[in-house]
């Protein structure tokens, strides 16, 4: 039985998730794999709970759950406290063979992922901000046990990142294998965001862009804010992980972004901003009928192909797979020397919390169990 240390960057709802399914998980994870996860530290913003013992024990981790699920700040917790410094807590609470699980949405976590690299560390990433910072950053963290070669996935590698690009889809390792079996991908599309599905769907059924945007608002598929998910950087991060997986050397703002909402309404308050949604009704409404027009429907779709990438509303063929998606599915074409005409399409639920945990800890059992 491996005994492995896991260091938890990110208390929310991916992280509240992946604890609950470590703890369901034991009597597989020790039968089938030989393997028990003990987790040294849980972190959130401005807190953390650490052992220096053998693991915090499963009550106090459901405790801690079920303590984020009522909004509690882990430096206010019981047996927690303040705590900012996340390389400090890599360094109290790493062990040999530690795995360090990054399931926040910040670039904070940085300096702590690439220090547990440097100890020899294995890092499991949700989180893609760390993969769309500067060029320099996705090498050290991609690259971190490469045993030769200049490919961004080494042959021994101490990270994964699958479910920054489509929650437990199997996107990364898809593309992984296409490069790997030189099978060169000349063009990859995708609809990367269950929001922006949800939105295309409702303006193909014929509803006014206000309305199925304060459809997606009150049925909570947007953020709080919904300029969040319409501006499509989100997307652009995906896409851009994707594209450095291809070799491309690019930056986040060198890919192409085109969002559902203008400039000019970027300094309205929020219901400011829902009250003025009707005035695109018509701009949309003029899109889906001049797609309709040459045999097209609208997507919000990332394209990355001829060394660019593009993000925003696209006029595809409605025969494609792209074409036929609907509701809020995510789904990446990959258009290769063997994969066409017709491509390798991955598709499913592409995002929420259990899906996204679920993904975390395939991969976290397969850094343990060396799969």
């Amino acid at each position: 039985m491996q005994s492995i240390p896991v260091i938890l960057l990110g208390a929310g709802g991916v992280g509240s998730a992946l604890i609950k399914q470590i703890v369901a998980n034991r009597a597989l994870h020790a039968a089938e794999y030989g393997v028990e996860f003990t987790l040294q530290a849980v972190c959130d913003r401005d807190g953390a709970v650490i052992t220096l013992d053998a693991g915090l024990d499963d009550p106090t981790l459901l405790d801690i759950v079920d303590y984020k699920t009522r909004k509690g700040r882990l430096a206010a917790y019981g047996q927690g406290g303040p705590q900012s410094d996340l390389v400090g807590i890599v360094d109290i609470a790493g062990r040999t063979g530690a795995i360090v699980v990054d399931c926040t949405a910040t670039e904070a976590t940085v300096p702590a992922l690439l220090y547990a690299l440097d100890r020899k560390y294995r890092v499991v990433l949700s989180n893609k901000k760390p993969l769309t910072m500067d060029q320099e950053v996705y090498d050290r963290l991609t690259r971190a046990g490469a045993t030769g070669g200049k490919r961004s996935t080494p042959r021994q590698p101490l990270t994964r990142w699958e479910t920054t690009c489509g929650a437990g889809l199997p996107v990364i390792v898809a593309l992984n294998r296409l490069v790997a079996a030189g099978d060169p991908v000349t063009r990859i599309a995708g609809a990367f965001s269950g929001t922006l599905g949800f939105v295309m769907t409702g303006l193909q059924q014929g509803q006014p862009f206000s309305a199925v945007v304060r459809e997606a608002f009150d049925l909570g598929y947007t953020e709080p804010d919904p300029r969040d998910d319409l501006g499509g950087v989100d997307v652009a991060r995906k896409a851009l992980i994707l594209a450095r997986g291809l070799g491309w050397r690019m930056e986040l703002n060198d890919i192409e972004v085109t969002g559902l909402y203008p400039e000019a309404m970027s300094s309205l308050s929020v219901n400011e901003f829902m009250a003025a949604l009707p005035e695109l009704d018509d701009h949309f409404r003029t899109l889906v009928e001049a797609a309709a027009a040459g045999g097209k429907v609208l997507r919000y779709a990332a394209t990355v192909a001829g060394g660019r990438c593009t993000v925003g509303p696209q006029a595809v063929d409605a025969g494609s797979p792209l074409g036929r998606l609907e509701g809020t599915d995510n789904l990446v074409e990959f258009h290769t020397q063997w994969y066409r005409p017709a491509p390798l399409v991955v598709q499913g639920r592409g995002a929420g919390t259990d899906a996204t945990a679920a993904g975390v800890l395939a991969e976290m059992v397969e850094l343990a169990a060396g799969l």
